[in-house]
């Protein structure tokens, strides 16, 4: 007796795992997890840094941090928190009747932005472990409760510096 390769209990077999593939497939292609979603506006946020400087501190103790934190997406955002490589410790402030004070996070409005900038809100740098000197480059990364981490370089500019708007 010679054994058939493709007997009919094999054939049927083929098919089902043909089906069951053809099916899950079919299945991942109407998840709402689709991560193309998030590519063509799902209504998360959509962050953009731009302007990242810091001036070249007066003294070694602490610096001050700025930069623009643009929101293209549906949903607001917040930064909850910044690291440094100079920087034991970096605050987020806001200036409030031209008084400091330290917040647990500044809100990225939807279709909107956060500007870190003299006078206003901003990042505090301290424990310095080294001064930032004109023309070195300092990283942050910021921290956003939606939108995970973004890493920054910033540019280090003279102390009395003043970005062109």
């Amino acid at each position: 007796m010679t054994a058939r390769p493709f007997a009919p209990r094999s054939r049927r077999s083929l098919g089902a795992v043909a089906l069951g593939a053809a099916l899950t497939l079919a299945l991942a292609a109407c998840s709402s997890d689709d991560k193309e979603g998030a590519a063509k506006g799902d209504g998360r946020p959509e962050l953009k840094v731009s302007g990242a400087y810091v001036p070249q501190p007066p003294t070694k103790e602490m610096a001050g941090g700025f930069l623009t934190v643009r929101n293209g997406g549906d949903q607001a955002d917040k930064l909850t928190s910044v690291s440094s490589d100079v920087a034991g410790k970096v605050e987020l402030h806001r200036t409030v009747k031209q008084q400091m004070q330290q917040v647990k996070s500044l809100t990225v409005p939807a279709h909107g932005t956060l500007r870190l900038e003299r006078g206003g809100n901003h990042l505090m740098l301290m424990e310095l472990e080294r001064k930032p000197v004109k023309g070195q480059t300092v990283t942050f990364v910021l921290h956003f409760a939606r939108s995970g981490s973004v890493t920054v370089k910033a540019s280090v500019e003279a102390t009395n510096y003043t970005p062109k708007k």
